[in-house]
């Protein structure tokens, strides 16, 4: 095992050992949010649990990118509709984006390729400083725009400001998926099955 291999290697293990403490902070937080306690304590607990879910978050993604860089990422592929997908990453960000076009059957892992595209939206309104994307699907082929020239290093994982970003990246192209910006916009081709 070369020094980059061990380096994700022990990334991964300490992804995993994590989890524990942070499930017990979890789970006292969602016991605490269900006592009668006054506003403030309420929100208090609610802050605790929107931040262990974050934590979660950062975690797998920082698990995933360990996993891809070993070799040991292993995806359960289907065959899913790209718009269905294009669907799911717009529903983590509300009214941040819109989602517009016509789908084919793409090759992929639903829930992380969602989260994947998800992310890299983010990324683009984040460090863009817009509001908004558009996400549009032709075919096998996802366009999130407006891509900023400021923006464009971070959500190809380039500069290496947002684990989102590098984490989406590093998993679309282990799925066999190509990324690539022409001028505003970032293009995702998706693999066919």
């Amino acid at each position: 095992m070369d020094d980059e291999q061990r380096f994700a290697r022990i990334v991964s293990i300490a992804c995993h050992d994590l989890r524990t403490p942070l499930a017990v902070i979890y789970g006292f937080g969602q016991t605490l949010g269900r006592s009668k306690l006054p506003e403030t304590e309420t929100r208090y607990i609610e802050m605790i649990r929107a931040g262990t879910n974050q934590i979660t978050e950062l975690l797998d993604e920082l698990a995933l990118v360990a996993r891809i860089e070993t070799g040991r990422y292993d995806p359960a592929l289907v065959e899913v509709d790209s718009l269905e997908l294009a669907r799911e990453a717009a529903s983590d960000l509300e009214e941040r984006v819109e989602v517009s076009g016509e789908g084919a059957s793409v090759q992929a892992d639903p829930d992380a390729t969602a989260r994947s595209v998800s992310r890299l939206a983010k990324a683009a309104t984040r460090h863009g400083g817009i509001d908004s994307v558009t996400l549009i699907v032709r075919g096998s082929e996802l366009e999130i725009s407006p891509l900023k020239r400021n923006a464009a290093g971070v959500v190809l994982g380039e500069d290496l400001r947002e684990l989102g970003a590098v984490s989406a990246v590093e998993h679309l192209r282990a799925l066999g998926a190509t990324l690539e910006v022409d001028g505003e916009r970032l293009l995702i081709g998706l693999p066919a099955p």
